[in-house]
């Protein structure tokens, strides 16, 4: 199937996150100037399907052209690079900025967040809203702090890109950082001390994802080039290695209807699903010209997935996902 796309005139794409709440609803978070000074733009759009007759309706299959259709746009004044999903609300959602402060949106109003909160120090590279717990989220920023709302934060090293939160246990996350270690931590720690730290990569570690399959393994991947797949009862080295590449890969995410695969974007200006059991690549899309930031496999469709670039283009597109 070719992808569908949408193009987020002005605002180069950092995020796009399918709702986890309805199958047909995506939102993305973009800043001009590849976000390095400028406005943000959080986009909530919806896919639908074109049948032969040429109308549209609400439902997805793999076998249907999708079409992406704009719902609601809200600038900011700064860029934004990161989104999340409330999981108690399927109307609302947090993004991330690049002035250090995290907005609350409910999508069934116009205009402003309902919420906003400032507590970062430097622009805030990811929010994961807990999927279990579903009642706190995480925050991570280049001021090299992770912050658990609400109210507990615990103090990383350096620029920190991503948090995320464990599968199985409601009250633990890894983060990752420009000092090349991965950080495991307990929200029930005393003083919010890391429960483990360890050098993960030869350089800044980028982006980090759970096996919501098997939750005692997560991926990591670094500007080392390298793609890294580990197991928490055993942090001496990693379960496996895919790489060097040519480029850095940005951002993995483990895909929700299979433990043995990934998705990433990467520098290379192209999204790829990984084979983790045999490091083999199953799927390349490469329809984006520029850096691919964001990346999402769909809740509802298997092998749907959305990515999203400095190409200002959003796709959605289908992926066969082999036994």
């Amino acid at each position: 199937m070719f992808p569908c796309k949408y193009r987020t005139a002005g605002f180069k794409g950092y995020a796009v996150k399918f709702s986890p709440f309805t199958d047909r609803l995506l939102a993305s978070a973009a800043s001009a100037n590849f976000g390095l000074v400028g406005n943000g733009r959080l986009s909530i759009l919806t896919t639908t399907t074109t049948n032969t007759n040429n109308s549209r309706t609400q439902s997805n299959t793999n076998n249907s052209p999708l079409t992406i259709l704009p719902q609601q746009h809200y600038g900011t004044q700064d860029g934004l690079f990161d989104l999340s999903w409330n999981e108690l609300h399927e109307n609302q959602l947090i993004s991330a900025s690049g002035d250090g402060s995290i907005k609350l949106w409910d999508i069934t109003l116009k205009t402003h967040p309902v919420a906003k909160w400032k507590e970062h120090k430097r622009e805030v590279m990811s929010v994961e809203w807990n999927y279990t717990a579903k009642t706190t989220f995480l925050s991570s920023s280049w001021d090299g702090s992770v912050k658990l709302w609400n109210p507990v934060h615990a103090q990383g090293s350096r620029l920190c890109y991503t948090a995320a939160w464990s599968p199985r246990h409601q009250d633990q996350f890894a983060s990752c950082g420009e000092d090349k270690s991965i950080r495991l931590w307990s929200t029930n720690a005393p003083q919010s001390r890391s429960i483990a730290s360890f050098g993960g990569h030869t350089d800044q570690v980028v982006s980090l994802d759970w096996n919501k399959y098997s939750p005692d393994m997560f991926v990591t991947s670094s500007t080392d080039r390298t793609i890294k797949i580990w197991d928490t009862r055993n942090l001496r080295g990693s379960v496996t290695m895919f790489g060097p590449f040519e480029f850095p890969v940005r951002r993995v995410k483990f895909c929700p209807f299979s433990p043995h695969f990934i998705a990433t974007a990467g520098y290379d200006m192209s999204a790829s699903v990984w084979d983790v059991r045999n490091g083999s690549v199953t799927f390349v899309h490469d329809a984006h010209t520029e850096f691919v930031f964001g990346i999402d496999w769909s809740y509802f469709h298997p092998g749907q997935i959305a990515s999203c670039g400095w190409d200002e283009q959003i796709h959605v597109f289908n992926v066969p996902l082999p036994q």
